[in-house]
């Protein structure tokens, strides 16, 4: 079973962007999603991903994965039997000196203004070194979930809109 273990904090400032080897454009939906499992369609630049997500046991550090690549004109069918609200978002890969990448998510759309990023890691007890723009953990904070985001985006926080019940 492929297990995802990632940690994702919100972001201080731009500095990643000079720090950059990529980025990308990603367009995603879901198809499904609740109690912690989504089924998510995924366009990013020209490649497009099939992912299933498991539910996490461990308070979002890891769940069960599952991904494939599927033509882009098929996840564009797919999209349009997705459930309501897209999740827009320029992805920013930032290679650091211990051999981790930082994937820097900068939002567009309804979650424009919210910057996160993530980071994979081989076990939970991993250690890696956080740059500076490294700020507030956020890892199991559902809020922070695209699937979240997709139902409550980050434009209507504060207006007590932003729950954190599991979508």
């Amino acid at each position: 079973m492929a297990q995802e273990i990632e940690r994702k904090f919100l972001v201080k400032d731009d500095s990643y962007k000079q720090l950059a080897y990529n980025h990308t454009h990603i367009v995603q939906g879901y198809i499904a999603s609740g109690q912690g499992r989504t089924v998510r369609v995924r366009i990013r630049d020209e490649r497009a991903y099939l992912t299933i997500k498991g539910p996490s046991a461990d308070g979002g550090l890891s769940r069960y994965e599952f991904e494939t690549e599927i033509a882009v004109s098929d996840a564009k069918d797919l999209m349009a039997i997705c459930q309501p609200g897209v999740v827009a978002k320029t992805r920013w890969l930032v290679r650091m000196d211990d051999g981790h990448t930082l994937e820097v998510d900068e939002f567009d759309g309804d979650n424009e203004g919210l910057v996160m990023a993530e980071v994979e890691l081989g076990r939970a007890d991993e250690s890696f070194k956080k740059p500076d723009f490294i700020g507030l953990e956020v890892t199991g904070d559902r809020r922070y979930y695209n699937s979240h985001l997709r139902v409550y985006p980050f434009k209507v926080w504060g207006r007590g809109d932003a729950s954190s019940k599991d979508v």
